[in-house]
This record gives structure tokens, C-alpha cells and sequence, in this order.
């Protein structure tokens, strides 16, 4: 079986376009929460968001181009091209058909989708654009990454709604090792802070309203909490046979050495409150790493900042950690980021692997008074050194979908 490792990585986020300025922000535990610039909010219950300022897609791919790209493609592009720079592969040496793309995307182009139904009200169906429905599908992130990069070999969009990051991880982390590709791009993207979005999720009363204090509305596992904060972004990963990585010289940032999958098959939105299906995603990752609860060092919660699932998640990790839970240091990203859903994962196990590779926890903001039901140690309001070689991040979405990967510091054994 081969060794899957990471040698590149690219974000784009409310933190910053970039894994440095991204990662910074975090240690400091700075919030890239503010009020909605970009819309029209004055009828919104919900005017707050982890939007992506400054994003200047026009001086990425030039104007022309740019129209032809949803936001979401955009970012997927911006990121994976960091992520292919930092891993320094030379495109014209490399086998293209042992290549894959496993990027995806929850919602994929609301925003074209949304304009094109205006398009349609008002000025009829022979003005709406043939390119409507090839801009708005979920894959076309991933296709274009594949089409940009000449990657011939497997190419997969999952669409397991917030849990899109570790999926898409874990399934090329399966695939690498079992040898059928030598390098996967991996991850997941997201641009879905619309009107229509906004004001779904606020009317479902699952998104915090403190419009007042935008910067402190994501406060997982806080009593105060009052919902989520909607986000946006991505988060890309090259992931390389260890063997190709190393028959390349190539700089090698981290290692993947655990996935697991698992249904609630529960609640279209809701989880258990026993947490029993994170549970057993984590256990499957676990055994799949061949550690016990004892190696694990870090763990990057899902934690949204709801109530169900803070406390849901608290518990599953107590089921599967026993003792040991109350040792490891628990982070949430989410209190900084808000919750860029299809995008999460991707972003997080970039903070992780820079957690694991420092030896630096970074804080879960706005924990002030902690949730009775949520008593670990979520390291609160300010970054902590420590000794980290193994951390694991969880991820779980609408329908019951849940995903656990683990990641280490790499080692040359």
C-alpha cells in the first residue's frame, strides 16, 4: 500500500487569499466576520457573513474569462493553483492519466443560477445564457481544474454538503493508496452568500443574528451561541504517492493516514444527539490509521456554532475518545472563518497540517462561557504551543453525511 502526502496546498478565505496570511490570522484569532458588503441586506434577518473581500478574479484569468466562471469556480481555480505552485510539479515531466481532480462543491453556482432566473423573468427565455447550466453544476470546479492541468486520470465532484472537504480528501487518499493515481488534486469550494441563501438559512433559524458584533456571532460550544455564521471560499491539497513524491525531490508538508465515512441516516439537517454517526466515522478513521484514541494529539471540530451540533459532536468525540477526550485539545476554525460549507474541509486540514508541521493550536474565539454539554478543552480565545504529531478533523453536512481524516506530521521512516 503506498503512503499518501501532501505537498502543496492553496486557500482562499475570509482570513486571506493566501495559506500564510490564512494561517497568521488564525494563530492571532482574528475574525474574518463582518457585515455583508456585497448585498442588499436591509430586508435580511441576517446581515453578517465570512465573506471573501478583495478577491480580484479579473487579475486572475482576465475579464473575458472571468465571466465565463461562477465565483465558486473561481475560487477552486485560485487555490488549486497556489496549491500546484507550493508542490512544485513539473507538468511537462509527469504521467497526466495517473492525475486526478477530487474537488467539490454543496450548492456550485447559486449565484449564476440566480441571475439567469432574473434574466428570465425579465427579459425572456431567448436571452438566457447557453452557458448558465456548464457555470452553475457542482463538477465544474473540478473540471476545470482537470481541464487546466491536463489531469486525464479520475476526476470526482462529491456533493456530501459540509462534509465535501474530508470526502474528497479521504476518497483520493483511498484511491493513492491503493495505487491506481500517483497525484490527486483535493478539496472543496464554495460561493454561495446570495440573497436566496441567506435568507433560507436565517428563516431556518439556523444562522446566528448578532448583526451587532459580527466578529463575535461564531462561538462554537459557547452558551451564548445563537447559530452559524455562512462563509465562503476553498481549500485545495495535492495529494502524492509517497513514492512519487520522494522519486521527485518534492517538499513534503504532511501525511494522510486516516478516512472515515459514515451516515446518520437520521434527519435531512438534524444529527443525533449521541452523536453516534460522527462516532463512527472517527472510529473507521482510527482504525484505518491503526492508532488508538492515546496517538491522536489535535482535533479540528466540525463545530458550527449550533447547539445540536456542538453538543453532538462533543459527545461523539467522548464515545470514541473515552478518557482521553478530556486530554486532547479540541479547535474550532469556524469561530474565525465562519462556516464556508462545501469549502470547510479543505481549509481546515490546511490549517491542521500547518498546526501539526508549527506546533500550534490555534484558539476557539468567543468561548466565554461554555456550554455545560460541551465540557472538553477547546482551547479558548488564544493559540496554544504544543507538541503535535497527529491531529484529526472532522467534517459532517446536511443529511447525515459525516467524514473524519487524519492527518500527521510527516516522518521519513
Amino acid at each position: 500500500m503506498e503512503r499518501v502526502v501532501i505537498t502543496g496546498m492553496g486557500v482562499i478565505s475570509p482570513l486571506g487569499h493566501d495559506v500564510e496570511t490564512f494561517w497568521s490570522r488564525l494563530v492571532r484569532g482574528e475574525s474574518g466576520i463582518a457585515h455583508i458588503e456585497h448585498l442588499d441586506t436591509s430586508r435580511q434577518k441576517v446581515q453578517i457573513a465570512g465573506a471573501v473581500k478583495e478577491f480580484d478574479a479579473n487579475a486572475l484569468f482576465g475579464a473575458k474569462e472571468a465571466r465565463r466562471l461562477d465565483r465558486f469556480c473561481q475560487f477552486a481555480l485560485a487555490a488549486a493553483d497556489q496549491a500546484i505552485s507550493q508542490s512544485g510539479l513539473d507538468l511537462d515531466q509527469i504521467d497526466h492519466e495517473r492525475m486526478g481532480v477530487y474537488v467539490g462543491s454543496g450548492i456550485g453556482g447559486i449565484q449564476t443560477l440566480m441571475n439567469q432566473s432574473g434574466t428570465l423573468s425579465s427579459r425572456g427565455p431567448e436571452r438566457v445564457s447557453p452557458t448558465l447550466v456548464p457555470m452553475m453544476i457542482p463538477n465544474m470546479a473540478a473540471a476545470l481544474i482537470s481541464i487546466k492541468y491536463k489531469a486525464l486520470g479520475s476526476t470526482l465532484a462529491p456533493v456530501t454538503a459540509c462534509s465535501i472537504g474530508n470526502t474528497a480528501i479521504g476518497e483520493a487518499f483511498f484511491n493513492i493508496q491503493a495505487g491506481r493515481s500517483d497525484i490527486i488534486i483535493a478539496g472543496g469550494s464554495e460561493a454561495a452568500l446570495t440573497d436566496i441563501s441567506l435568507a433560507s438559512f436565517a428563516n431556518a433559524t439556523a444562522l446566528s443574528s448578532r448583526n451587532e458584533e459580527p466578529g463575535r456571532a461564531s462561538r462554537p460550544f459557547d452558551a451564548d451561541r445563537d447559530g452559524f455564521v455562512m462563509a465562503e471560499g476553498a481549500g485545495i491539497l495535492i495529494l502524492e504517492s509517497l513514492s512519487h513524491a520522494l522519486s521527485r525531490g518534492a517538499v513534503i508538508l504532511g501525511e494522510v493516514i486516516g478516512y472515515g465515512a459514515s451516515s446518520d441516516a437520521y434527519h435531512m439537517v438534524a444529527t443525533p444527539e449521541d452523536g453516534s454517526g460522527a462516532a463512527r466515522a472517527m472510529k473507521l478513521a482510527l482504525t484505518e490509521a491503526k492508532l488508538t484514541p492515546a496517538d491522536v494529539d489535535v482535533i479540528s471540530a466540525h463545530a458550527t456554532s449550533t447547539v445540536i451540533g456542538d453538543r453532538s459532536e462533543t459527545a461523539a468525540i467522548k464515545q470514541v475518545f473515552g478518557e482521553e477526550a478530556y486530554r486532547i485539545p479540541v479547535t474550532a476554525n469556524k469561530s474565525m472563518t465562519g462556516h464556508m460549507l462545501g469549502a470547510s474541509g479543505g481549509a481546515e486540514a490546511v490549517a491542521l497540517v500547518k498546526s501539526l508541521q508549527e506546533g500550534i493550536i490555534p484558539p476557539t474565539i468567543n468561548l466565554d462561557h461554555a456550554d455545560p454539554a460541551c465540557d472538553l478543552d477547546y482551547v479558548p480565545n488564544e493559540a496554544r504551543s504544543a507538541k503535535l504529531r497527529i491531529g484529526m478533523s472532522n467534517s459532517f453536512g446536511f443529511g447525515g453525511h459525516n467524514s473524519a481524516v487524519i492527518l500527521k506530521r510527516y516522518e521519513n521512516e
